[in-house]
């Protein structure tokens, strides 16, 4: 927090959870370095906002569109337990901008999905989603100004993010300027009114946020927490919370699992399972996020059709 100012921020550094997303694409040969980058910048930066917004779900960011980065996906539990895969068709350069990986005609789309933990009954997950293009339809080649550019158009807040990514380290660095004090449900919309009249001119968010901009990749992958906040807001009063880390920080876990499969093929129908069993002699699905393989031979499958539907909370974590 910015001491006495509208503004606050978050810092995450992952190491051993990226690393451990990254280890389970091996057995398929990996990602293209640019898919890499594009992937761990969105893992950071959905562990970020889950942190901000203390959300009791999932947060799910995607983006997909029409070029060789078919889609991508990172999501995060409140526990900030995270996952991420991405769907790559054809050759992708170590080099590709945004727009040649996922939005070579201007059709490419970011959605942000949350997924309450208990769902009531009938209740429908919140998606928003935007465009990859700007006010002017000029594509965006940044996931950070794509961010940025959906919570200025949903939140109606000043927000600037910084990301970065390699085969090591997946980093962010998030600042917000925060809504109007005393912006609730009783409030209304004159509260929203009177915040979005202040976009882009607390003198507060400006300054702090170009300092944050001043950020440069290399520094926020290999320098720790306490010297970017030094380098960067060295003139102002920041108070720091204490991190999260180990148990209760981010790391890798999937939420797939045989009964996720079984209600998926379930979905399918019966016919269609029967006639895999026919051609094939079983089903077998492997989860995108962790590699886990599962098979179902005719005796389980027609067990399949016997139970009763369980759905657990959460975006299906098997294709």
């Amino acid at each position: 927090m910015f001491e006495g100012l509208p503004v606050r921020g978050m810092l995450v550094r992952l190491t051993d959870a990226w690393q451990d997303v990254l280890r389970r694409r091996e057995q398929t040969g990996g990602y293209p370095v640019a898919v890499q980058e594009l992937l761990g910048e969105m893992t950071a930066a959905a562990t970020l906002m889950q942190a901000n917004i203390k959300f009791n779900g999932a947060l799910v960011l995607q983006i997909m569109g029409d070029g060789p980065v078919k889609l991508a996906v990172a999501e995060v539990q409140p526990d900030l337990s995270l996952r991420a895969t991405a769907t790559v068709k054809g050759e992708v350069a170590a080099d590709a901008p945004l727009s040649h990986m996922v939005n070579v005609n201007n059709q490419g789309r970011c959605a942000i999905t949350l997924d309450p933990k208990d769902r009531l009954p009938g209740q429908q997950p919140y998606q928003g989603v935007v465009p990859l293009f700007g006010d002017r339809h000029e594509k965006l080649e940044k996931l950070s100004e794509v961010i940025e550019h959906y919570m200025l158009q949903s939140e109606q807040l000043d927000t600037r993010l910084v990301l970065a990514a390699n085969d090591k380290v997946a980093a962010g660095l998030l600042i917000q300027r925060l809504p109007l004090q005393g912006e609730t449900n009783l409030a209304g919309a004159g509260a929203v009114a009177r915040d979005e009249d202040q976009i882009g001119l607390n003198e507060d968010y400006n300054r702090i946020a170009i300092l944050a901009a001043s950020l440069k990749r290399e520094e926020l992958l290999e320098l720790d927490a306490e010297t970017i906040l030094r380098r960067l807001f060295w003139e102002e009063d920041v108070r720091r919370f204490e991190p999260l880390a180990g148990v209760q920080g981010p790391r890798f876990a999937c939420t797939c699992s045989r009964e996720r499969v079984g209600n998926m093929l379930r979905s399918l129908g019966r016919e269609e399972i029967e006639s895999i069993i026919a051609e094939q002699g079983q089903v077998e699905v492997g989860c995108d996020f962790c590699g886990a393989q599962y098979r179902f031979d005719p005796v389980d499958a027609a067990q399949v059709f016997l139970q009763p539907a369980i759905q657990p909370p959460g975006s299906p974590g098997v294709h």
